[in-house]
């Protein structure tokens, strides 16, 4: 599945007539440039569940950093880390383990 219809379609199963007038999805640019992308998690399946931080820098344009803070997944990157950023938030959200189940 293409990952904008997967991102549209999260989205969608998470607003529920309260959540999508105080959360949300933002997509932003850098001025490095790279990607900026904030998934707010709170009230949502996610808002407990572990997340391992990921960071890997191998110069100025080849760099990804995503990691959840304070209730949101922050997905940072160079100019062509867009879809990899967003990838790596749905193969967070499509792994569960056992011990995801009980923060909520």
């Amino acid at each position: 599945m293409n990952i904008i219809k997967w991102i549209q379609d999260w989205y969608i199963e998470n607003c529920d007539e309260d959540w999508e007038h105080c959360y949300g999805v933002t997509i932003s640019t850098l001025d490095n440039p790279g990607w900026l992308v904030d998934i707010d998690l709170v009230d949502t399946d996610l808002e407990f569940k572990k997340f391992d931080e990921l960071n890997i820098y191998i110069n100025e344009s080849n760099w990804i950093q995503c990691v959840v803070d304070n209730g949101v997944f922050k997905g940072r990157g160079d100019a062509r880390k867009l879809e990899e950023i967003l990838t790596v938030f749905k193969q967070w959200v499509l792994f569960r383990k056992p011990e995801d189940k009980m923060g909520k």
